[in-house]
């Protein structure tokens, strides 16, 4: 029911924070994992440590690009022989300055990475997406969002929180478009993870401790969490699931 054991999946930003955490969970569950990331040297490295557990695969790639892009559709289609069961779209970045200070190029790089940069490796793929959907186990698009797509923060990240609630539309809109293909596609906008973007809270004791204590359940994302969320809609048990997007985040959405 929650197996995906043999199946094919590409984790973009797959390095590190979330993405490592995806990538993990897959490689262990028996998926063939391919990590993109756009530096060939940690993308290498991750692979091989992951390859301790199963079969893992890198490709260096800047998906914020049309090369980058390129260049994992190729990987695809020489390693997975051109059928891919699951994409997970989670590399992005983050940006924070005043409002009246921020700068355009900023603006421009998330847009690119955490918007433009999903929907054409969504694109890229589906040929291989539409290779291996079958008849009750459709191929799957996860794309990693973000409560800051939900909720307004209080941190000044405008083109993140606004690229991430654009992301959760075009999830709902590609999964009506290819419903009818046997191709689902869903979002997940986790809350508060350990990663490189919020290390300013995870290093901080005393911020730490204040973020847990304004989350419902109290703590913050593990990697079973994150890894757990991608497997179900991974597996015959999220196969009935499409155009959803899941808050993961202690009930801060859906209890505060």
């Amino acid at each position: 029911m929650f197996g995906v054991a043999g199946k094919t999946a590409v984790v973009t930003g797959g390095t590190s924070g979330i993405g490592s955490m995806i990538a993990a969970g897959l490689v262990r569950a028996g998926a063939h994992v391919m990590v993109v990331s756009r530096k060939p040297d940690t993308c290498a490295a991750a692979a091989a440590d992951l390859a301790r557990f199963g079969r893992c695969h890198a490709t260096p790639a800047d998906v914020s690009t049309p090369a980058g892009v390129g260049a994992v559709k190729q990987a695809v289609t020489e390693v997975f022989d051109g059928r891919l069961d699951i994409l997970v779209n989670n590399a992005g970045a983050t940006w924070g300055a005043p409002l009246e200070e921020f700068p355009d190029a900023a603006w421009g790089k998330l847009v690119n990475l955490n918007l433009t940069g999903v929907f054409r490796l969504t694109v890229a793929l589906l040929d291989a997406l539409r290779a291996a959907a079958a008849p009750g186990d459709p191929a799957r698009v996860i794309t990693i969002g973000s409560i800051a797509g939900i909720r307004v923060t209080e941190l000044e990240n405008y083109p993140y929180s606004a690229t991430k609630a654009a992301v959760h539309m075009l999830t709902r809109h590609l999964a009506r478009r290819l419903a009818g293909e046997q191709v689902n596609v869903n979002a997940i906008a986790p809350g508060y993870f350990a990663s490189r973007m919020s290390a300013f809270v995870f290093d901080d004791p005393e911020a730490k401790r204040a973020i847990d204590e304004s989350i419902p359940l109290g703590r913050t994302g593990e990697a079973a969490d994150i890894a757990g969320a991608v497997q179900f809609l991974s597996s015959r048990a999220g196969a009935y699931l499409t155009g959803a997007v899941i808050p993961l985040d202690g009930g801060i959405v859906d209890c505060t």
